[in-house]
């Protein structure tokens, strides 16, 4: 009922497909050579029940659990999964999407021994939960890693006010009884510059050296 294929090896298919229970199956395979993906596949020919869909999980030596990876559905018959050992799990937003994510490895490497990907067909509301769940995990840990910008002060947008407005108004000063006088036309030019460009970008003032 559904194929697997590891880059650079033989594709494994049906005849070797263990068959664990009316909806659940399994493939095994030695862990080495090692590689970085895996492709599973329904098989030409096959129908997924009403309402179901192939949850796949992988199983690596040296560890009992088995991580889900993903799944394969009607209107998605395929999938590509990217294992590698950096440690990282992204999770597709709907179930029957294409996955590319991180599987974990065990102490960061391939060990020797058989890794086992099994093929379970469960109701796909399930498992599309179970998804966005990790999802939601994955997203809450990249925020927590996200630097926090803090704003600048009060003292510093006004001082960065100033310096633009100074730059734009040196040029226009002319002398005047030994005083330096600026019309009053390019101080309101320059004021209307400003606000068309506090528009435009609200946060050019924020942003450390922008004058």
């Amino acid at each position: 009922m559904f194929g697997l294929i590891l880059p650079s090896r033989p594709v494994l298919t049906p005849a070797v497909l263990q068959t664990i229970s009316p909806t659940q199956y399994a493939y095994s395979f030695p862990s080495s050579p090692r590689f970085s993906h895996i492709v599973i596949f329904l098989v030409p020919g096959n129908e997924l029940p009403t309402g179901a869909c192939a949850a796949v999980y992988i199983q690596f030596p040296g560890t009992a659990e088995f991580k889900l990876l993903g799944v394969i559905a009607t209107d998605k018959q395929s999938a590509i999964f990217r294992v590698n050992d950096s440690g990282s799990t992204n999770t597709p937003a709907h179930g029957s999407a294409e996955v590319d994510m991180d599987a974990d490895l065990p102490n960061g490497d391939s060990l020797p021994g058989t890794v086992i990907v099994g093929i379970s067909l469960e109701p796909i509301e399930i498992v599309s939960a179970q998804l966005a769940t990790m999802k939601a995990a994955s997203d809450a840990n990249s925020t927590a890693l996200t630097i926090v910008r803090r704003p600048p002060s009060t003292k510093v947008l006004a001082q960065r006010i100033i310096k633009n407005a100074f730059n734009f108004l040196a040029s226009f000063a002319g002398g005047d009884g030994g005083h330096e006088v600026v019309p009053l036309k390019s101080f309101q030019d320059w004021w209307k510059k400003f606000e068309r460009r506090v528009e435009i970008d609200p946060g050019f003032l924020e942003r450390e050296g922008d004058g």
